[in-house]
């Protein structure tokens, strides 16, 4: 009524937004970058559904420099929605672009080098002058970083001979995006849990991580690779997301056997599927959260050798004993999805999680289990059925009905 009262607007309307689009919104404040560089030799793709505009040509790489690089001489945050992060100088990949571009034919690395793809939100172009905003290397991180190492490192003039190939993408549509990032990476293998790094909410289980302090402060590796060049990140503080669907899956579902044997099928029926009861968007994001503090807190027992490291084998049927003894019973799926009920039901085990010395004697108590169980850890198939797990809860049962 106010908007319509001072009469500038034809048509006023609303939306309403709920805490995941408020995320997503402030990401992309923060991942917002734009660049202008002359893009003189391409060619426009044709007109596609859902796409702006498309391009493919070739760039010189001091035009490329204007998109990879910050008037500081900083890599821009332009990897967020990379699949990967930097491998590091001594991947295979990376060592060979060294190596051809340290070469007297480093001029062929025009034609050796997969290229560049670039996906961004809007385009403003003015002859062959773009001006690109809020845009991402989806395909060519490698690259990327390896050329940089050459852009602060090299000062001749014969740079300027070097050319790239480019694909640029312009789109709002977040499918797109996604299927355009795994078809542009599929020569190198994708594992299929890393395919999740896409998803908004992988990108909020990020931040979310981000919010806690001290010793419970853990980094959710969403991307492979992300944290390696920051020394300043204990390594043994970074989840991946393998380990955290591990952890998840025994401590919530009870299913230790099935992540030990059968991870592929968890990532196809349990995280693919149409209603998925991992990484599902409803959930209570402090569920994975305290897995990985679970998991975090039982490596670190085991790393300094306060717990027999014999049984890090089992570290899986262990986390989800150490629920067990403080949670007795599973949370319902149906409540999963409960920040309120999530967060009653985390409290007590993150509660002993904050203690160190509780913590080992909640993960030793759980090694008495196994041990009352009388199954051998040794036995690398017994371990991988699901009846070691029957056995391990029966063991369970009869251990509280002694105390009792």
């Amino acid at each position: 009524s106010e908007l319509n009262a001072i009469n500038l607007f034809s048509d006023i309307l609303y939306e309403a937004i709920d805490a995941n689009e408020i995320s997503r919104l402030y990401r992309n404040t923060k991942n917002s970058v734009t660049t202008t560089f002359v893009f003189q030799d391409k060619v426009t793709l044709p007109d596609l559904a859902n796409i702006t505009e498309a391009y493919f040509g070739i760039l010189p790489l001091l035009e490329f420099k204007k998109i990879l690089i910050d008037e500081n001489e900083n890599i821009r945050n332009v990897f967020y929605d990379n699949v990967r992060d930097f491998q590091g100088i001594n991947n295979p990949v990376n060592t060979g672009i060294v190596e051809t571009l340290n070469s007297n034919e480093r001029e062929l690395f025009t034609v050796l080098n997969n290229g560049i793809t670039i996906v961004a939100d809007n385009l403003r172009a003015s002859g062959n002058k773009f001006t690109i905003s809020d845009y991402q290397i989806v395909n060519g991180c490698q690259t990327s970083n390896m050329l940089y190492d050459y852009f602060i490192n090299n000062t001749s003039e014969s740079i300027q001979n070097f050319h790239i190939p480019i694909k640029l993408v312009v789109t709002n549509n977040d499918d797109v995006k996604n299927k355009i990032t795994i078809a542009t990476n599929s020569q190198t293998a994708i594992r299929r849990e890393q395919l999740q790094a896409m998803t908004d909410y992988q990108k909020n289980l990020e931040m979310y991580f981000q919010t806690f302090d001290g010793d419970g402060r853990l980094y959710y590796e969403r991307r492979s690779s992300q944290y390696q060049t920051d020394s300043s990140i204990l390594k043994i503080k970074i989840i991946n997301i393998k380990d955290i669907i591990k952890s998840f899956s025994s401590m919530f579902y009870e299913n230790p056997d099935r992540v030990t044997t059968y991870f592929g099928s968890i990532v196809t029926q349990n995280i693919e599927s149409e209603s998925p009861s991992i990484f599902n968007s409803n959930h209570s994001k402090i569920l994975y959260y305290t897995a990985a503090y679970s998991y975090y807190r039982l490596v670190t027992l085991f790393n300094r050798k306060v717990l027999d490291t014999n049984y890090r084998k089992v570290k899986f049927f262990l986390l989800m004993l150490f629920r067990m003894q403080i949670q007795s019973q599973q949370l319902d799926l149906k409540y999963m999805s409960s920040e309120k009920i999530s967060i009653e039901y985390c409290s007590p085990i993150q509660s002993v999680l904050h203690n160190f010395e509780k913590s080992k004697d909640f993960f030793e108590k759980a090694i008495e289990i196994i041990k009352l169980s009388g199954l051998d850890v040794n036995d690398k198939q017994l371990i991988k059925q699901v009846t070691f797990t029957k056995s391990l809860k029966e063991a369970y049962s009869k251990s509280i009905e002694s105390i009792i």
